[in-house]
C-alpha cells in the first residue's frame, strides 16, 4: 500500500477546499416544443443570466434577434405570471426592455427565482397571450405552446432567462 506524501495531502486538501466553495447553478428546464426556428440569438438580464437583483431595484433585459419581428415577455415567479411586453415590433439585433415607453421594471417581492420567457414570431400576432393566475411549469409551457400553433416552426422562437430576487 502507498502512503501519500504531506504535499499530495495539502494539494487534496486545497482542491477540497475549493470545491466545496463551488455553487452549482441550475437553469429552468423550457420543455417546449414551440421555439425550433433559432430567432433568437441571445435573451439575458442586464446582470447577466442568474444574476442578482435587491427588491427595488430596476432590471433590464437583452433580447438580440436574428431578424425582425414581434416579442411578448412573460415573468413568473412563485408561480405567479405577469407580461411585461406584448407584441412589441423589434428588428434585428439587440433590443433593451423596459424600452422608454414601458416605463421601468423595478424587482418586486417575493424573493427567489424569477423566470422570464421571450416569445418571438416573425409574423404580427393575431391574438394576445394573457397570461392570469396560477402557473406552474407545466401550464406555463402549455399556453406558450398553445399561443405558438398556429405559426410556422421557422417563424417562432422560445428563449427563457432567470434571475434571483434577494
Amino acid at each position: 500500500m502507498r502512503t501519500l506524501s504531506a504535499r499530495s495531502l495539502l494539494a487534496l486538501g486545497t482542491l477540497a477546499l475549493g470545491l466545496s466553495a463551488c455553487s452549482v447553478t441550475v437553469r429552468p428546464n423550457l420543455s417546449l416544443s414551440g421555439g425550433t426556428g433559432n430567432l433568437i440569438a441571445r435573451f439575458a438580464p442586464d446582470r447577466g443570466e442568474g444574476g442578482t437583483y435587491f427588491v427595488g431595484e430596476p432590471v433590464r433585459f437583452s433580447l438580440t434577434t436574428r431578424t425582425a419581428g414581434y416579442v411578448t415577455l412573460v415573468a413568473l415567479q412563485n408561480g405567479s405570471a405577469s407580461t411585461l411586453v406584448r407584441n412589441v415590433y423589434v428588428t434585428a439585433g439587440t433590443t433593451w426592455f423596459p424600452r422608454a415607453q414601458d416605463g421601468t421594471y423595478t424587482v418586486a417581492a417575493p424573493r427567489g427565482l424569477q423566470r422570464v420567457r421571450a416569445i418571438f414570431t416573425r409574423v404580427r400576432p393575431t391574438t394576445d397571450l394573457v397570461m392570469r393566475g396560477s402557473y406552474d411549469g407545466t401550464r406555463w409551457n402549455a399556453e406558450t405552446n398553445s399561443y405558438l400553433t398556429p405559426y410556422a416552426a421557422g417563424d417562432r422562437d422560445v428563449q427563457e432567462t432567470y434571475l434571483y430576487i434577494r
